[in-house]
Order: structure tokens, then C-alpha cells, then sequence
């Protein structure tokens, strides 16, 4: 976790107004990740790689309703998922650094669905990570739970387990809460609090403040209102740290669901 966050003045800020989202990440992900671990070449070609197989070109799109409303778009990766965003340049990461230091892992995951698909689709084939993803017969669409199954890659490892997911995560908890356990095996998770998955995600607010503000020349900056569908909050926890620089306010009124 960083010690504190960096402080973007404005000329930064007009400066990744024009930017692509992939490009806001990039620059993002090169605050908090010093050339000294990973020189800025091979961070962007491992950003690159990890959007390639997205089905639009921008990667993430702002489409504009109408009444000043704007729905972000954050579907277009394999899963149809927005962990898709974060997990695919976490994987790179994870691979890159575990290579570099000749290191195999085994991740964990409890999923109701989303993560456990994204977390597969990003991580399978992956030569020193292997995945084990448990999820609640039953409690899956059955969209996900194809995705989660239907993967042949010798380092995805899928089991169904009773119960639904938060009842899950009680097991996964007691294993990780055994620390010699996990060392001897060399556990991680890839929950919704890792440090690079909310890295990645603040680029969706920056990108969606740069997309909805006409100009970044008045004083105070203008406000942009955010309405984020949520269950667990999970992909809330990006907005402070795009919120320390950028004029963003969570909505006060009820949150809406989007419904597939």
C-alpha cells in the first residue's frame, strides 16, 4: 500500500485530459510503480497486453444519454465484467514480477460470479500462477458459471461448494488468517481491496471526469456527480483516491442497479 498519494496539479491534470483510458492508466500506475521496479517501456506494453482483448476500442467508453447523464462504459472485456479492467493488468503484474523473481503462486478466490470469471480469464495459462476459484452451486448465472468451467488451462482449478458466497469467504479467511500456512504455500488473493486493482480502477473516474467536463480552465474546477451501481462497494474504493484531485461527488440519491 502506498504511504501517501500523489498531489496532481492542474497542468497534470489538463495534460491527461486528452489522454485514452488505457494512457490514463498508464500514467496512473507510473506514479505508484517506480521505473527502478518496472521501467516505463514494460509497464505500458504489459498495460497494452492486458486490454488487447477488449472488444472496443477505446477499451472503456462514456455513452451520452441525455439531461447531462452519461453511462460509463465498463463491459467490454472478456467477462463482460468491469473486474475485467483491474484484473487483466493485475495478472500482467503478477507475472511479470513472479518471473523476475523465479516465484510460483496459487491464488484464492470466493466469487458470486464476476470475480471468479475475470480472475480466471486473466489469469489462465499463466506459467508461475496457479488459480483456485470456489464458487456457490446455485448461485452463479448460468453465463458465469461456464466461464468459470468450461477453462482447460492446467493452472485453473474450479470447485463448487454449498452455500452462497459470503459463506464461502469464511473458509477462505480461517486459510489466510494462518500465516505459516499460507507461506509454506505461497497463497495470495485477488479480492477487491488489492492495491493494483483499485490503482487501475481510478482511472475510471479520471476518465470519466475528463470525458463529461467541457473545460478544465475555470476555477473552481467544475463538479461531476457519481452514481455508481454497487453490492459490496468493491468498486467504490477507487473514488477517494480519484476524489483527492478531481471535484467528484457521490450521489446522495438511492443508487440504481443496472440490470443485465
Amino acid at each position: 500500500m502506498p504511504e501517501e498519494l500523489p498531489q496532481l496539479d492542474r497542468e497534470t491534470l489538463c495534460q491527461w485530459s486528452t489522454l485514452s483510458y488505457p494512457g490514463l492508466v498508464k500514467e496512473l500506475c507510473a506514479l505508484f510503480i517506480g521505473s527502478e521496479l518496472l521501467p516505463k517501456d514494460e509497464l505500458n506494453d504489459l498495460i497494452d497486453r492486458a486490454f488487447s482483448r477488449f472488444r472496443h476500442r477505446e477499451v472503456v467508453h462514456l455513452s451520452r444519454l441525455r439531461n447531462g447523464l452519461n453511462v460509463l462504459e465498463l463491459w467490454h472485456g472478456v467477462t463482460y465484467a468491469f473486474k475485467d479492467l483491474s484484473l487483466s493488468c493485475t495478472a500482467q503484474f503478477l507475472q511479470y514480477f513472479l518471473e523476475k523473481r523465479e516465484k510460483h503462486v496459487t491464488v484464492v478466490v470466493g466469487t458470486s460470479g464476476d470475480t471468479g470469471s475475470a480472475a480466471i480469464e486473466s489469469v489462465q495459462g499463466a506459467k508461475n500462477m496457479d488459480i483456485i476459484v470456489l464458487l456457490p452451486k446455485g448461485h452463479c448465472t448460468k453465463i458465469q458459471e461456464l466461464q468459470m468451467t468450461t477453462v482447460l488451462k492446467q493452472n485453473v482449478h474450479v470447485f463448487g461448494v454449498e452455500g452462497n458466497s459470503d459463506e464461502l469467504d469464511e473458509p477462505i479467511k480461517t486459510v489466510f488468517a494462518d500465516v505459516a500456512f499460507v507461506k509454506k504455500h505461497n497463497l495470495m488473493s485477488l479480492n477487491s481491496i488489492n492495491w493494483s486493482r483499485v490503482l487501475v480502477q481510478m482511472a475510471h473516474h479520471f476518465f470519466a471526469y475528463f470525458q463529461c467536463t467541457p473545460s478544465l480552465d475555470t476555477h473552481p474546477l467544475p463538479l461531476v456527480e457519481v452514481v455508481v451501481p454497487t453490492g459490496a462497494a468493491g468498486n467504490l474504493a477507487a473514488l477517494p483516491g480519484a476524489a483527492s484531485p478531481l471535484p467528484l461527488q457521490p450521489s446522495s440519491r438511492k443508487l440504481s442497479w443496472l440490470l443485465a
